[in-house]
């Protein structure tokens, strides 16, 4: 385990300038914590905030940012505009990561930093990430991956170095609870966030609200299923997702497991 922290630093030293793509996460905080900690001339922190994004997780990147003592520089795009990853196909991710790394790329080059990186890991890879393809072409550097860390490894140096976010849970954008081919619109994105919002402030912190045209399908930790399912708090969340705007709201009693919308997908998955 040293040789791989030994090893990410070997990598990160090598660069005078370095840019983060930087969510607030896990995975993106501790990769600009131990940039930090190299010491590099000039290190910047960029967040992109957009509908797909929830305004908590912006709020929570710029207090993360700070914490670990890093200029940060937020980016707001439009995402739904980009026609490609509205209409939602199995290559939204790609489309969406262009642009998205494109405005951070530009961004990095105007004020002299030709060192991208992002926070991607082993097990990201295991996954269907068409987004990745976006990120080699414009040449951003996964160091966390060339230093063979997977998610277990981030969360257990990250809780060394004393990061909040060692237990975080793991975020996603929210165009992920929107099933492949189905529009995603402005205002379905909000329902998502104000549900998933109040499943946490009920404290349910791993949470994901598939949204099924109107109707709810909500994922939790797995070890919290009953809990869930108890009438008081069933009844509770009925009420409140009506409010949101949904006519119906299910449980999915197999829990919380990530890419669950990507399950059934082929191995054989098509590139832009």
């Amino acid at each position: 385990m040293k040789n791989k922290f030994k090893e990410l630093e070997k990598r990160l030293i090598k660069f005078s300038s370095i840019a983060v793509a930087f969510s607030g996460g896990v995975d993106s905080s501790f990769l600009l914590a131990v940039a930090k900690k190299v010491n590099p001339q000039k290190l910047l922190a960029i967040t992109v905030s957009s509908q797909f994004v929830p305004k908590r997780e912006i709020e929570s990147a710029k207090r993360m940012a700070r914490s670990i003592g890093v200029e940060h520089i937020c980016l707001d795009v439009d995402i739904l505009e980009n026609k490609d990853v509205a209409r939602n196909t199995m290559e939204r991710c790609y489309y969406c990561k262009k642009q998205v790394f494109s405005l951070i790329r530009q961004t990095a080059d105007s004020l002299g930093v030709n060192s991208l990186l992002h926070g991607v890991n082993l097990d990201d890879l295991k996954d269907f990430r068409p987004g990745l393809n976006a990120s080699k072409e414009l040449g951003v550097l996964s160091p966390l991956v060339d230093a063979k860390f997977t998610k277990s490894d981030i969360r257990r140096f990250s809780r060394q170095l004393e990061l909040e976010t060692w237990d975080k849970p793991s975020q996603s954008c929210l165009a992920t609870r929107i099933p492949y081919n189905e529009m995603i619109r402005s205002e379905t994105l909000v329902m998502v966030d104000k549900a998933e919002a109040f499943l946490q402030n009920l404290g349910f912190a791993q949470v994901r609200v598939r949204c099924h045209g109107k109707t709810a399908r909500v994922e939790i930790e797995p070890d919290l299923v009953n809990t869930i399912l108890k009438k008081n708090i069933r009844q509770m969340i009925s009420t409140a997702f009506a409010k949101i705007g949904f006519d119906h709201t299910s449980i999915d009693i197999d829990g919380y497991k990530t890419g669950k919308m990507n399950h059934g997908i082929s191995d054989e998955k098509p590139q832009p």
